[in-house]
């Protein structure tokens, strides 16, 4: 089933992968043309917060989780970055240490751009400088409703969000009536949510005796993801 004109996913999705599509040759080619591809094991760290930014990333085949770590030492995921999406310029920008850290959610490709090409593209390209003022626009809006939900929205309704969100990530190749897998571990589906981990088991068996999903080991299968949407009483 596709969302579209059923929920506005763009108020929630970063959809910083346009950055780079369109971009003209010659300013991709600028950007790339030190680029080094790393593999990243799952749980794997690619920045930590507080580090100084040597370059930016970006993530060729896999996902990547963004989040903060309070003084208990207790994860809240920010964001989850799909493949085609770029991570760690913020810090650049600014002029600035990384204000979050970033991990390999799976196993991932993930592709260094040293500091000194994505400035001298910056300088180059106004193509870039409006994709990305584009794209930081949208995140500030993302960012603004997610502070709404958290403060407003029970934990039913924040997990429900999240699983529409998470769906349309983890889409591969989509065709109607197709089945999706979320794979994300408990642990991260709490720290997305902003919950204890036995909330999130919680209502998840309650949203599989509805019928809503079906799990399979760690995955999750959304059967229906109208009901999700409902749930979410997204106004």
């Amino acid at each position: 089933m596709s969302i579209k004109g059923l929920f506005p996913i763009d108020k929630w999705d970063f959809k910083s992968e346009s950055i780079l599509a369109g971009l003209p040759p010659e300013d991709l080619d600028l950007l790339m043309a030190h680029k080094s591809e790393h593999v990243y094991k799952k749980g794997e760290i690619i920045f930590r917060e507080e580090a100084y930014p040597a370059g930016i990333f970006y993530i060729t085949e896999g996902k990547a989780k963004k989040y903060k770590v309070d003084r208990d030492g207790r994860e809240q995921i920010i964001y989850v970055a799909n493949t085609g999406e770029l991570i760690g310029y913020h810090a650049i920008l600014s002029e600035d240490r990384y204000p979050d850290s970033a991990a390999a959610l799976e196993e991932s490709i993930i592709a260094f751009i040293p500091r000194e090409d994505f400035l001298l593209t910056l300088q180059q390209s106004p193509v870039l400088n409006y994709k990305l003022l584009k794209t930081l626009s949208h995140e500030f809006a993302v960012l603004a409703n997610s502070l709404t939900l958290f403060s407003q929205k029970s934990v039913r309704e924040r997990f429900a969000l999240q699983l529409i969100v998470m769906r349309e990530k983890y889409k591969v190749d989509f065709k109607p009536g197709m089945p999706v897998e979320i794979n994300m571990s408990r642990d991260d589906l709490a720290s997305l949510v902003g919950t204890a981990r036995e909330n999130v088991v919680r209502v998840l068996a309650e949203f599989k005796e509805e019928g809503i999903v079906e799990t399979r080991g760690r995955k999750i299968i959304v059967k229906d993801v109208g009901k999700l949407i409902a749930i979410a009483d997204y106004k």
